[in-house]
């Protein structure tokens, strides 16, 4: 089948051929001879031969446009391509040139779209670095600005970018807050801008500032010099306020005169400083007019630091200067060196020397209950106060060793540290606590023995009054129904009391029988043994016939059995304190 472009060649070629016979029959009916006709032939021919030849010619320049517009748009692609670091473009096969050169072209133009877009995003970004770079004095990103970024350099760049802007945000926020510090120092210390760089922190905007890491580091810097000073004007200050309210004891300042100057011992600016010195110098100048008073009063403060230091009197005497009479500057100069090194020896040691009074402090707390111990009254106390005392005693003598041993531990190590002896009293303090226990012991000992001669000596009173020590027993009057009540004997000279059921407070002599101290006759005059009556018990039918029995041998001669009335057992003791002797309740270990 024939294309339509060839259909068309045909028929433009029977078009010709008609076109040539029509005028062959019109140059024919007009008669034109044949050389014309040859003539206008070669006329049509060349007529026709250079219209053919204009259009090949017009053909052949688009066809080689097309090609040089192939070659040109190709060479672009593949700049661009290597530009945009992408893939080769795969041309298609068995295609015109025609459309050869569209896909090309139109593929150079969405590559050159690309270029274009990556370049924008590269300078927006450019720009953005160059600012950040500015506030915060860094290096620009590593990027050609005149170089097509790929994809990911892009991203890159947008996450460096990013990051910058964290970086410029969190320096910002720390250099407000330094900056807020250092005028807050400055008000404090008194003190203006003086460098360029101060004036530019505090003066400047905060726009304005560069954010480096050197200005940063400068910064703080810059406040810790602030700090340094603050302290040191507050160092000088609390030294000078010490100083003045020692000068204020020892010179006897008035109150009003004290609370005048209130506002310059609690702020340490610039102005309180100059105060406080200005205020120490008065008082040295007043000192050196009081010096006798003066004196004495640090010879006081050197006697409490000698109480605290456990100083013996030979290390007392060590310092002469404190009993002299002489008072000059120069004492004055030597109490208060003195002073100065008493407390800090003290600071020095403080650990050891509030062990040792923590140590003295549990040891007079234990002798007064180890005394409290002896004493029979704390059986009568009320509200649990023996079980507390006891329950002291008894935690005081487990920590008091504990104690003695972690002072020991840090005694030695002072001592391998300081080389020399740590000395309490001018004793070491071992030796010291067992030299206290050792005085414990003695006395107690001593106490013990003079516990059995007191005994001894009551027991031979005893016997000489005949008085006769019977086995304590638990159980109850057996005739006394009523045993709160008292008895009075009938026409007795004295009641005698009677031992009190409580075992607890039972004496080793409770239950004796105690006969009436007036005179008898010999034994040999007896005609028969006394009758013992047992002790809580009463006759089975007293009368008043049994009393003028008992009356009646009272003024014969004969014992009388001690009966016991409760009533009056205080009154009986407290009357003939000689019968009724009562052991210790404690005995020493």
């Amino acid at each position: 089948m024939m294309r339509k472009s060839e259909v068309l060649a045909a028929e433009a070629v029977s078009c010709l051929n008609k076109a040539l016979c029509h005028l062959k029959d019109i140059w024919e009916e007009i008669g034109i001879p044949e050389d014309q006709r040859l003539q206008r032939c070669n006329v049509v021919k060349n007529h026709i031969k250079s219209l053919l030849d204009m259009m090949i010619k017009e053909e052949e320049s688009l066809r080689k446009r097309l090609l040089s517009s192939i070659q040109t748009c190709r060479a672009e692609m593949e700049k661009l391509y290597l530009e945009l670091q992408l893939p080769v473009f795969e041309e298609e096969r068995g295609i015109t040139m025609l459309q050869q050169e569209k896909n090309i072209r139109t593929q150079v133009e969405a590559l050159m779209k690309e270029k274009t877009s990556r370049m924008q995003q590269l300078k927006v970004l450019l720009e953005q670095d160059q600012d950040l770079c500015d506030i915060l004095c860094s290096m620009p990103y590593g990027i050609a600005p005149d170089s097509v970024p790929t994809p990911e350099q892009l991203e890159n760049f947008r996450e460096h970018i990013n990051n910058q802007n964290a970086e410029k945000t969190k320096r910002h926020a720390e250099f407000k807050e330094l900056k807020k510090q250092i005028i807050l120092y400055m008000d404090e210390l008194d003190q203006i801008p003086e460098t360029s760089f101060e004036k530019d922190v505090v003066c400047e905007d905060e726009d304005s500032f560069c954010l480096s890491r050197e200005n940063i580091t400068s910064l703080k810097l810059l406040i810790c010099q602030l700090e340094e000073r603050k302290t040191e004007n507050e160092a000088m200050c609390e030294s000078h306020r010490e100083k003045i309210q020692q000068l204020w004891d020892r010179l006897q300042v008035p109150q009003e005169e004290r609370e005048a100057f209130n506002e310059h011992m609690v702020t340490s600016r610039k102005r309180n400083l100059e105060a406080l010195q200005a205020e120490v110098q008065r008082l040295e100048e007043l000192k050196l007019l009081n010096i006798h008073n003066v004196t004495d009063a640090i010879r006081s403060e050197i006697a409490v630091f000698w109480e605290k230091c456990f100083y013996s009197t030979d290390q007392r005497q060590d310092f002469a200067p404190y009993f002299s009479e002489d008072f000059t500057e120069e004492l004055l100069s030597l109490h208060d060196a003195e002073l100065q090194c008493l407390k800090q020896h003290y600071e020095d040691h403080r650990e050891l020397f509030d062990g040792v009074h923590q140590w003295e402090e549990s040891w007079t707390h234990f002798l007064e209950l180890e005394k409290k111990a002896t004493d029979p009254s704390r059986f009568t106390n009320r509200g649990g106060n023996l079980l507390k005392e006891e329950k002291q005693r008894s935690e005081l003598h487990k920590s008091l060793p504990k104690l003695e041993k972690k002072l020991k531990a840090q005694i030695d190590a002072w001592e391998a540290e300081q080389g020399r002896e740590f000395l309490i009293n001018g004793q070491k303090f071992l030796q010291y606590v067992e030299d206290q226990w050792e005085l414990h012991r003695i006395e107690k000992e001593k106490e013990k023995q003079e516990r059995h001669l007191k005994k001894s000596k009551q027991t031979e009173e005893d016997m000489l009054y005949g008085t006769a020590v019977r086995t304590p027993t638990k159980r109850r009057f057996l005739g006394s129904a009523t045993p709160n009540k008292s008895r009075k004997m009938c026409n007795a000279t004295s009641s005698i009391s009677s031992a009190t059921s409580n075992s607890t407070m039972r004496s080793a002599f409770s239950g004796t029988v105690c006969r009436s101290p007036v005179p008898r006759p010999p034994l040999s005059a007896n005609k028969g043994p006394a009758a013992w009556t047992p002790v809580g018990s009463k006759p089975p039918h007293p009368r008043p016939k049994g009393c003028n029995k008992e009356n009646e041998a009272q003024m014969k001669g004969s014992p009388l059995i001690a009966r016991p009335v409760q009533g009056h057992q205080h009154q009986d003791r407290a009357r003939h304190p000689e019968l009724h002797h009562r052991q210790p309740l404690t005995s020493s270990p």
